[in-house]
């Protein structure tokens, strides 16, 4: 274990702009029940990339993986959310969309250059066009590795190469993945309004 853990500020600056106050979690597996009590809503946040061995898939040779214990706890949250907590409204960002896919029973392609001629149009804060039937406009892109099937979720944008953009659950109120990243991305349909939607789920569960 690295003893550490790293999170960018643009979350809760982005969180904070939509009127909700953001609080980040350590990674401390055995503790996700007890978390997921005190919370409204969660985001999985971007990252390394994710160990498929536990997912019944060899690490490409490429992979930069997370901490394994980050995963554990990550993994444990999504079990907990999906046993006793189906109200909690759900975003995954960038890994945190991969994981929500691999949880789902979805399957990883883990180094998008051995495949596809436009993977550069992915990485290092590249801007690209998503469309689908959730979202039209411009993102921040910045991953080597995307969902190839999003199991028990459903494709709701993707770029003009293929490569799915963003997923939700049709089993929950509230679960969405982006791969691109909201709190870099300028286009306010894409970008402010991806928070906007979780911080208003979050809002309509209050009140229920």
């Amino acid at each position: 274990m690295k003893d550490q853990a790293r999170l960018r500020c643009g979350y809760a600056r982005s969180i904070a702009e939509c009127g909700g106050i953001a609080v980040p979690l350590f990674p401390l597996p055995g503790s996700g029940p007890a978390v997921l009590a005190r919370l409204d809503g969660i985001i999985f946040s971007g990252g390394d990339d994710p160990d498929t061995t536990a997912f019944g898939e060899p690490v490409h040779p490429s992979a930069n993986l997370i901490d394994p214990v980050r995963q554990t706890f990550e993994l444990e949250l999504l079990d907990a959310l999906e046993c006793s907590y189906p109200e909690m409204p759900v975003l995954g960002i960038c890994l945190g969309m991969q994981m929500l896919g691999l949880h789902a029973g979805g399957r990883l392609d883990q180094h998008l250059p051995d495949r596809l001629q436009t993977a550069d149009q992915h990485r290092d804060g590249s801007v690209h066009d998503v469309t689908g039937t959730r979202f039209t406009g411009r993102v921040h892109s910045h991953h080597i590795q995307a969902l190839d099937h999003p199991g028990r979720l459903t494709v709701v944008g993707e770029a003009p190469d293929g490569v799915i953009e963003a997923v939700e659950s049709t089993e929950r109120k509230f679960l969405l993945g982006v791969q691109w990243h909201p709190e870099r991305s300028d286009d306010p349909r894409t970008g402010m309004a991806v928070f906007q939607s979780l911080l208003d789920a979050c809002r309509a569960g209050d009140s229920s």
